[in-house]
């Protein structure tokens, strides 16, 4: 199953790509849609069945709107950091817990985690992730736990679990 979803996909991406829906292109992409599928289709998905429901897509639509704002908000704050004459920063690496399972949902939230300005992900170390940030506003783990991964956790958790 996981190697005919990964098929599908990638016949998908082949066809947003081209916008070309001619006998040869609708060839070539399925030969290249077949031969990834041979060659990677064994460590894709461990659960193709997730795949196909649709209210994972919801939360896809939701999560990237979320993103997007929090990036926006980040955006802002960095720049009023880097812009102000007293340079307000207050470096340092917290340790935060995730309670994400999934290696997929973990590499999601530690890429959203880089993506967002002021934060970046230096390491995970199981359910630990070590993240590098701007302006470590609270020395309480459960304070700038919430302020890190609450915004996106919840979302990803709904998504890949």
């Amino acid at each position: 199953m996981k190697y005919i979803t990964l098929f599908i996909i990638i016949l998908i991406i082949w066809f947003l790509m081209t916008f070309n829906l001619e006998t040869p292109n609708i060839i070539v992409g399925c030969m290249a849609a077949l031969i990834t599928a041979i060659v990677f289709g064994r460590s894709f998905l461990q659960d193709s069945k997730k795949f196909f429901q649709p209210v994972r897509y919801f939360w896809i639509i939701v999560y990237l709107f979320v993103f997007i704002w929090e990036c926006i908000k980040a955006n802002f704050d960095v720049a009023y950091r880097v812009l102000s004459p007293k340079m307000p920063i207050k470096p340092g690496i917290v340790k935060v817990k995730t309670k994400l399972k999934t290696n997929i949902g973990k590499t999601f939230l530690a890429n959203s985690i880089t993506m967002t300005p002021g934060t970046i992900t230096v390491d995970v170390i199981d359910d630990d992730f070590y993240v590098h940030w701007i302006y470590v506003g609270s020395k309480d783990p459960k304070i700038y736990t919430n302020k890190i991964l609450g915004r996106f956790e919840k979302y990803l958790k709904r998504i890949f679990e």
